[in-house]
């Protein structure tokens, strides 16, 4: 059973599992289904200074807290004790394409060229990580939720607004993946 649970589901299975979620937090307590506002929440309940962003009934929220709590809790018990010890398998075209772009070390999950304390430090680091999170954490905020609240809850609950943020999300990732990124690569 454990190697089961260990090899990667399919997306047949594992996309319904997320998407019957929406509806099961809808009908059994009206609630939806979002991460990205967890931090408001966590600002509200620690900070709790006099900004009207933050002066609201947090504890309402409390239990999609819980939620990401269990989302942390999970990832580091499948870390913990469903990792499997082989090597990773990388497709070999993706391979040749960061080979392009000067990263080798093809046999880690993250590259240990981009994604380290010391590359961190370097303009290619700082504009990866700092900037990029930036940008997604703003824009998170400025479109009303990230991309699995507008793509899973938006659009199950046949909302125009996350139809459109869906397709900017798309479009911007396409521009990003294709245009943006190999020239910070290249840097």
């Amino acid at each position: 059973m454990i190697e089961y649970i260990k090899q990667p589901w399919p997306w047949y299975v594992a996309g319904p599992l997320v998407g019957l979620t929406v509806p099961v937090l809808l009908i059994l307590g009206n609630k939806h289904f979002g991460i990205s506002a967890n931090l408001r929440h966590f600002c509200a309940a620690c900070l709790p200074a006099k900004i009207s962003f933050f002066n609201y009934d947090w504890k309402k929220e409390v239990w999609n807290i819980f939620f990401v709590a269990g989302i942390i809790i999970g990832g580091m018990t499948a870390l913990q004790l469903l990792t499997d010890s082989g090597p990773i398998h990388i497709n070999e075209n993706l391979k040749n394409e960061l080979a392009e772009y000067g990263i080798t070390n093809n046999d880690a999950l993250l590259p240990v060229d981009l994604f380290s304390w010391k590359n961190l430090l370097t303009i290619k680091g700082f504009l990866i990580m700092a900037v990029g999170g930036f940008m997604i954490g703003f824009g998170s905020r400025y479109a009303g939720g990230c991309t699995s609240g507008h793509a899973i809850s938006g659009l199950s609950n046949l909302q125009m607004p996350s139809l459109i943020a869906t397709c900017c999300f798309l479009v911007a990732g396409l521009i990003t993946a294709n245009f943006i990124l190999p020239y910070i690569l290249k840097l």
